[in-house]
């Protein structure tokens, strides 16, 4: 967004309709003609701080074109009103062409009293009015986002109401209503084949967001495979991955998809992917969300488990990863410290890693290893074998 200067006046508790009437105006604009201020009676206002000259501004106005004359079409008492920040009228017209509702005709000093009284200080920028013109919301444009038309009235108690929605579906319990929506009850397959979300009730879902372009997203997918494919195989088919694509276009999703095993929402259904980034407060790809055989979200950061002990983490519970830890700190406990390979000049130490070569056996290694401080030397624990010295005795 762009940011503003502006200084905000001692006016707050006046109307929208006192400040223009003081201005000398008695009505707004439409793409054909002049409209009385009495248009609006009755009505929610959302006044759109805008200019042409504002890159984000003309990105966001298609979707609020989109949203106005889907609530219009449904006969819902709203009317946007665009307030301009251009710097002349040729560009105040040439931004407001593009608009189907009204706009406050163009006077660069009542447009600034209008900014200041709302305390706009950057564009774009939506406020919603009462139908007696008194702000009821502040700025409108991250909710509208969210959630399109459901956001109307506009108001405090409806955000309120849609993050206790999102919050009821976060905390899950019901599939359906998390993946499927009005026209489509199904998700797909990388060669277009249909499954009904329905059938998936019971089972444990991961909800994978990720993209084709992200590199990181394209190394965990392999990882990923491998222990779809394992896990599969050996939990009898109890583990089901949807992707939630944020894939650029169909064609990187198509190619995403088809190097993948399992199924996807659907990329026409923007909202439904969106809805699900918004839910689950997605900030980062790759991010993979556990669901439970209950439907409630399970864990938040099955990607971690999964990068650090694989199909090992199954199911992926908090529960499971203790166990897991616990094990391998038995393992540690039962290790020497210190073991001196006469294959190796420095005295190796017992240690943590994540992933690394073994240089007795050149096999990798996970977890317990003894490496070097020195230089980059492991060593499996399974490898230490009789010419070491563990604690300067014989092992």
């Amino acid at each position: 967004m762009e940011e503003l200067n502006s200084q905000s006046e001692t006016s707050e508790s006046r109307d929208f309709f006192t400040i223009l009437a003081s201005r000398g105006v008695d009505f707004l604009l439409s793409a054909e003609d002049k409209v009385p201020l009495s248009s609006c009676d009755g009505k929610i206002i959302c006044l759109f701080f805008s200019a042409n000259w504002c890159r984000p501004c003309k990105t966001f106005a298609p979707q609020l074109v989109q949203l106005y004359n889907s609530l219009k079409g449904d006969d819902k008492k709203l009317e946007i009103v665009f307030v301009s920040f251009d710097r002349d009228e040729e560009g105040f017209n040439e931004h407001f062409k593009c608009m189907p509702w009204l706009a406050v005709p163009f006077d660069v000093d009542l447009h600034r009293q209008l900014s200041n009284v709302y305390c706009v200080h950057r564009i774009p920028s939506i406020l919603s009015l009462g139908p007696d013109g008194i702000r009821i919301e502040d700025d409108l444009i991250e909710m509208i986002e969210d959630y399109g038309s459901e956001a109307f009235p506009f108001t405090r108690k409806r955000r309120e109401e849609l993050r206790a929605i999102d919050e009821v579906k976060r905390q899950g319990g019901r599939l359906e209503e998390l993946l499927a929506r009005r026209g489509r009850d199904y998700v797909i397959s990388r060669n277009s084949t249909k499954m009904l979300v329905s059938e998936l009730v019971g089972k444990i879902i991961g909800l994978y967001f990720g993209a084709h372009w992200c590199p990181p997203s394209r190394a965990f997918t392999s990882q990923l495979i491998e222990v779809y494919n394992e896990l599969r195989a050996t939990k009898d088919g109890c583990l089901e991955i949807i992707l939630v694509s944020t894939d650029r276009d169909i064609k990187e999703f198509n190619t995403n998809l088809s190097n993948m095993p399992w199924l996807a929402i659907p990329y026409e259904d923007t909202t439904r992917r969106k809805d699900l980034c918004r839910i689950f407060n997605i900030k980062g790809i790759p991010t993979l969300v556990i669901i439970g055989e209950d439907g409630k979200t399970r864990s938040r950061d099955a990607r971690g488990m999964i990068s650090s002990y694989g199909a090992n983490a199954f199911p992926f519970t908090k529960q499971r990863v203790s166990e897991i830890e616990a094990a391998l700190k038995r393992e540690g406990d039962a290790l020497p410290r210190h073991v001196k390979d006469i294959k190796h000049e420095h005295l190796l130490k017992l240690d943590m890693a994540k992933a690394y070569v073994c240089d007795c056996c050149k096999r990798q290694g996970k977890f317990w290893t003894f490496s070097c401080d020195v230089c980059d030397y492991d060593l499996h624990p399974g490898c230490v074998e009789e010419s070491c010295i563990v604690f300067g005795r014989r092992c």
